[in-house]
């Protein structure tokens, strides 16, 4: 039995009292026994014959929104739950992608033949609210029991090439063996051309759930591997073939690298999701310059200017899947930098270094990601109990205010007018050389700030010609 609030109970029972008989479907149900508890539910009603008597029936508990008149589906938000009411329903394939499907409502239809279009047994297992039963016609509890993904119905799984990337991320979520049937499925729709199919929408929404809901995210890129889908996410499949130097990386190739990393990545999330996805995917892609860059030089294997290569080969890795272009300009920088914390650490690095660094990227993300990187790999002997670099670069970041961000500007416009000087355009070349000299440490405070301008003009030489 699955327990349920009674405010919840109330609107089942209004459903029930007026003809309508509602069965709990989808990830709720599943998610009662993973232990992964969420508040999206997903209600299928029987008995349903038209959307407006369906409206007119819901009205009383909030405010409902029509998703797509096809499907005839219903959102509500209501105690503390959001949720879909849908009729039952059948679908036949009937053109290009994960939306070329005709949809035709089935009201009278019995579970489990209204179950044999979803996509896995485990997302099959329905739930009558009012006798308390359980329903489970194609094995899903068992399966998750004896942890294997298994889809319900090969005919029809082929339907939809978005349940690739779906088999992928349930099978990292929940820790699944992807059944054998089911991988030659797959990897016979990839051969295909399923993935090219997808608008990149689609695969960042399934993305984004492998990064930021799988304890082990390696589950899913290993599963990808073996699907054979690597190529579609070229450089990726570069990485088994891109080996590293033995005595700094024993664990192997860039690909075993990556496995390790992304999962101690994961294990550092903060859990605000958009800047979680952004320490993600930098971490996924802060060696995709190695493949193009690694070197033998006196028996010696190296990836001079991996870091820079891969700015732009990130760039042109992230532009495929996502539009978000504030995410990528958070990403790249941190691709750029990655090894920054070690590098500054090993030269003992000046104040102004550290602050030029600042300007760059953000620092304690910087942080996350060289830590992710450097936990990420076999260590020869004992295991570092803390990241020294990582925890130097703290220190100093924090001491000189810039571990979220860059110093601001101590030197501004109104000091120049302060000054005497005229606005002009010489002022932006004044204020970027002010802030050169604040970088180098040549002042910390506005006062100091001042005296340089001072001693500027009183040298007048030093500054753009001013009028």
């Amino acid at each position: 039995m699955i327990s349920l609030p009674d405010p919840l109970l109330h609107l089942i029972e209004h459903l029930d009292r007026a003809g309508i008989k509602p069965i709990l479907v989808g990830g709720f149900v599943r998610d009662t026994f993973t232990g992964h508890p969420t508040n999206d539910l997903d209600i299928e009603l029987y008995g349903v014959h038209s959307i407006e008597s369906l409206e007119r029936l819901l009205q009383p508990f909030g405010k409902l929104n029509l998703i797509g008149k096809s499907f005839g589906v219903l959102k509500l938000t209501y105690a503390g739950y959001t949720i879909d009411f849908a009729p039952p329903r059948t679908e036949s394939k009937s053109g290009f992608g994960h939306k070329g499907f005709d949809v035709a409502w089935q009201s009278d239809i019995d579970f489990t033949n209204a179950s044999r279009r979803r996509d896995f047994t485990i997302n099959a297992i329905g739930y009558d609210p009012i006798t308390k039963t359980l329903l489970d016609p194609f094995g899903g509890i068992e399966d998750l029991k004896h942890k294997r993904l298994m889809c319900v119905d090969p005919e029809t799984f082929i339907d939809d090439p978005l349940r690739v990337l779906r088999a992928v991320q349930f099978a990292a979520r929940f820790e699944l063996t992807c059944d054998m049937r089911l991988l030659k499925l797959c990897r016979s729709m990839i051969g295909q051309g399923a993935l090219e199919e997808l608008p990149k929408e689609r695969i960042f929404e399934e993305l984004k759930k492998l990064l930021l809901q799988s304890a082990r995210p390696s589950l899913g890129l290993i599963l990808l591997k073996e699907m054979g889908a690597l190529a579609f996410f070229s450089p990726l499949d570069q990485f088994e073939t891109t080996p590293q130097d033995p005595q700094s990386h024993p664990e192997g190739s860039v690909w075993n690298h990556l496995l390790m990393g992304i999962d101690v990545m994961a294990s550092m999330r903060t859990g605000e999701s958009k800047h979680d996805l952004i320490l993600m995917i930098a971490m996924l892609l802060h060696d995709i310059g190695k493949p193009d860059s690694t070197i033998i030089i006196d028996d010696i294997l190296n990836a001079p200017k991996h870091a820079e290569l891969g700015v732009d080969i990130g760039r042109i890795w992230l532009s495929k899947i996502t539009e978000d272009k504030s995410l990528i300009d958070a990403v790249l920088p941190l691709i750029r930098y990655h090894g920054s914390p070690r590098k500054l650490h090993k030269t003992h690095a000046s104040d102004s270094e550290i602050l030029r660094l600042s300007t760059h990227v953000c620092i304690d993300d910087l942080i996350r990601i060289a830590k992710a990187d450097f936990y990420g790999r076999t260590f020869i002997g004992t295991i570092p109990k803390s990241f020294e670099a990582g925890e130097w670069l703290l220190e100093h970041a924090k001491a000189l205010g810039v571990l979220h961000g860059p110093p601001q500007p101590l030197l501004m416009g109104r000091d120049l007018i302060a000054s005497g000087l005229t606005p002009s355009e010489a002022f932006k070349s004044i204020l970027e050389r002010a802030y050169e000299a604040q970088l180098n440490q040549e002042f910390n405070t506005h006062e100091g700030a001042l005296i340089w301008l001072k001693f500027c003009l009183d040298r007048g030489n030093r500054l753009p010609v001013l009028r």
